[in-house]
């Protein structure tokens, strides 16, 4: 459940960071609504995922995988272009977030 938990966290975050974008900077009323509950939302999971997931390697799925989204998300929703070297960076961190889930003994399998 604690990845579940944590895929809520990450997804509740990367919501929250494309409103706050949107929000222009708080001027915007729905926008600044959906990031304050977002990363609320996005906590409270992330909280529940450190009952069981040490905090190092929460941390790092957490970040790697938002890293990731909020990329695409800024590609497909926003129109920013990634080049190549930001394209390379995010398969070397998707690479590091597989390593860590599939061979560190400090992920609970």
């Amino acid at each position: 459940m604690s990845y579940v938990y944590l895929g809520i966290a990450i997804v509740s975050e990367v919501i929250a960071t494309s409103a706050l974008k949107a929000s222009e900077e708080f001027s915007r009323l729905v926008p600044s609504i959906i990031v304050v509950v977002g990363y609320g939302v996005a906590f409270y999971f992330l909280s529940l995922t450190l009952r069981t997931i040490p905090v190092g390697i929460a941390y790092a799925i957490w970040s790697g995988v938002g890293i990731v989204l909020i990329a695409l998300v800024g590609l497909l929703w926003f129109r920013q272009a990634l080049d190549l070297p930001a394209i390379i960076g995010m398969a070397l961190i998707i690479a590091g977030v597989v390593v860590v889930n599939l061979f560190s003994k400090s992920v609970p399998h």
